[in-house]
């Protein structure tokens, strides 16, 4: 396994660069398509999120294919990739499967812990799945990380600590405005997020909720699941005079609520989409407080802690431990082939000295000759035995691979079993830049 990360995300880059590089519908199959097609990539899942970009890969050339998937990064977002590098992280083998596991739990997101991540690893699974770019190497990773996801959120206070991002500008609504019950709340979009969004605000206590969508019948069928109402998007203007809350998220890709449809008043709007849905000249009107995710980004979102910093340590806690568990799983797996090969080539010889002792001892009994067959393959068995259970023992050690490769020198075993680990070269990393790790970084 040769599993490479290559992303950008609100942590190295500002919302107005995410904005552009974000890939979604047509453009993210594409994506997909475009980094399959590279000569050293094998498979290729995309995440594709309001605050990150990640591609994974599993690849046979480290440098080749971060170079490919840079490029194509710059190509698909029309970003030159002179300007995109200062921005990108690049995770390999080891730290590609601890920052996926990180992310699935929920600790490199913008608000620590909010579970939309894991529906959004989903999706991506999902999408690869379905265009067949996924194979049983990142199936088997990203399959992993939705099942640390699930345990970091069961077994901590990381739900509770960490809200979503609409939870977060919910607080900041209730700043503005005060209690939210009473209020009259516009959701615009029909999307998962705004599915989040309206059922949030239900939980707050608004019972005035109104779902305005391209698709009215999508409109419709949100609306109804909260007790509010749909109103056709031609009607977006006159439903923003009569809201108080406006929270917008539908994925356009111009803007949906310019400044001259807002009426300057007391009133909250907060903008989920990217690229923007709401002018941010509204922000100018009096009485207008507009929020989105790069005033977000800012830190102007702080909610406190409420145990934040005990739940965090708790998933790092499992975050780690499912990584060495993992990487240790991976790692004795790689030496199966080179066992495999040993008793393969010991059953080969066992057999063609068999043949030979028939040939030069013709007239040997039948019951005695299948004694003799029986008491060779013991010896060999017992011979192989306590070595086969040490390799795959030592295996799991970070320089286990080398005693696969002993064996394979030992007992000159076919050449065809594949490499345990790929040797890379040490390259200089640049300030404020991540590349490719150094052999001990990569647990060699």
């Amino acid at each position: 396994m040769s599993v490479l990360v290559v992303g950008l995300s609100h942590r190295t880059a500002p919302v107005a660069l995410l904005e552009r590089v974000s890939v979604s519908g047509d453009s993210l199959v594409k994506l997909l398509r475009d980094v399959q097609q590279d000569a050293h990539v094998a498979e290729v899942m995309v995440v594709s999120t309001c605050n990150r970009v990640e591609v994974y890969a599993d690849v046979d050339r480290f440098h080749a294919a971060v170079t490919s998937i840079s490029r194509l990064l710059g190509t698909h977002s029309g970003v030159p990739v002179e300007q995109l590098a200062s921005h990108l992280y690049v995770h390999y083998e080891d730290r590609a499967v601890e920052h996926l596991f990180s992310v699935g739990a929920g600790l490199d997101s913008m608000v620590v812990g909010e579970g939309q991540i894991l529906g959004q690893v989903r999706a991506a699974l999902r999408l690869a799945q379905q265009e067949g770019t996924l194979g049983p190497t990142l199936n088997e990773l990203v399959q992993q990380s939705l099942r640390v996801g699930k345990r970091s959120h069961t077994e901590t206070g990381i739900d509770r600590a960490g809200a979503s991002l609409v939870g977060v500008g919910l607080t900041l609504a209730e700043r503005v405005l005060g209690p939210l019950p009473g209020r009259r709340a516009l959701v615009v979009g029909a999307g998962s997020m705004s599915a989040l969004s309206a059922a949030t605000l239900q939980r707050a206590g608004v019972s005035d909720i109104v779902v305005v969508n391209r698709t009215h019948e999508r409109a419709v069928r949100l609306a109804q699941t909260v007790g509010g109402r749909a109103a056709v998007f031609g009607d977006l203007a006159a439903e923003l005079a009569g809201a108080d809350l406006v929270v917008s998220c539908t994925g356009a890709t111009d803007v949906v609520v310019t400044a001259d449809m807002v009426t300057p008043r007391e009133m909250f709007l907060l903008d989920l989409a990217l690229p923007h849905d709401i002018d941010p000249a509204v922000r100018r009107l009096p009485g207008v407080t507009l929020v989105d995710l790069e005033t977000m980004q800012e830190g102007e979102a702080e909610t406190g802690d409420d145990g934040r910093a005990e739940a965090v340590a708790a998933v790092r806690a499992i975050v780690t431990e499912e990584v060495d568990a993992y990487l240790s799983a991976e790692r004795a797996a790689r030496v199966t082939p080179t066992v495999v090969a040993l008793r393969s080539k010991a059953a080969r010889v066992v057999e063609a000295e068999l043949e030979r002792l028939v040939s030069r001892v013709p007239e040997l009994d039948g019951r005695v000759r299948d004694e003799v067959a029986q008491t060779v393959r013991r010896v060999v068995d017992k011979l192989l035995h306590e070595p086969t259970v040490r390799v795959k023992r030592l295996a799991e050690s970070p320089a286990g691979d080398h005693y696969a490769e002993a064996l394979r020198e030992l007992f000159n075993l076919d050449p065809k079993v594949p490499e345990a680990v790929r040797r890379i070269e040490t390259m200089d990393v640049e300030p404020g830049r991540n590349t490719e790790p150094s052999k001990k970084e990569a647990g060699l």
